[in-house]
């Protein structure tokens, strides 16, 4: 399945960038989603324990799309974004970009909504901070 909207390029700095190594790929050379939502669930953890200043935790994944396939050797590129914020919860937009080690054309190739909870030190939900101008949100 191709990007409807190929045209378009990631938002900001990303969160985390990494390389497709064999391990993470089937048979046919192609990168396991799990892989990849994995990776995207990195980058909006990192996203979340900094709006929140301190720990959070996935409580859910919604409307992940795979958009194109990702390929031993391409750099993956992840870009995560606040996209809501209530009392205790926030949810995080991630766009994972790959880009062949040959090239520069950057494709997007899957996105989804991760929702976060902060919690305190005995892993209970706490009410987020106030935002301040270097939170991510």
């Amino acid at each position: 399945m191709s990007d409807p909207l190929p045209s378009l390029q990631p938002e900001g700095e990303p969160a985390i960038r990494t390389i497709a190594m064999p391990a993470d790929a089937n048979p046919a050379g192609d990168i396991f989603g799990g892989w990849l939502m994995a990776q995207m669930d990195l980058a909006a953890g990192n996203v979340a324990a900094r709006r929140a200043r301190g720990r959070c935790v996935t409580v859910s994944v919604d409307h992940i799309a795979f958009l194109s396939p990702v390929y031993v050797g391409d750099e993956v590129s992840l870009h995560a974004r606040v996209v809501r914020v209530g009392r205790t919860s926030m949810t995080i937009h991630v766009e994972a970009w790959r880009r062949s080690r040959d090239g520069d054309d950057r494709v997007r190739v899957t996105e989804a909504n991760f929702t976060f909870v902060a919690l305190d030190q005995g892993r209970r939900p706490r009410v987020l901070p106030p935002p301040t101008a270097q939170d991510p949100c």
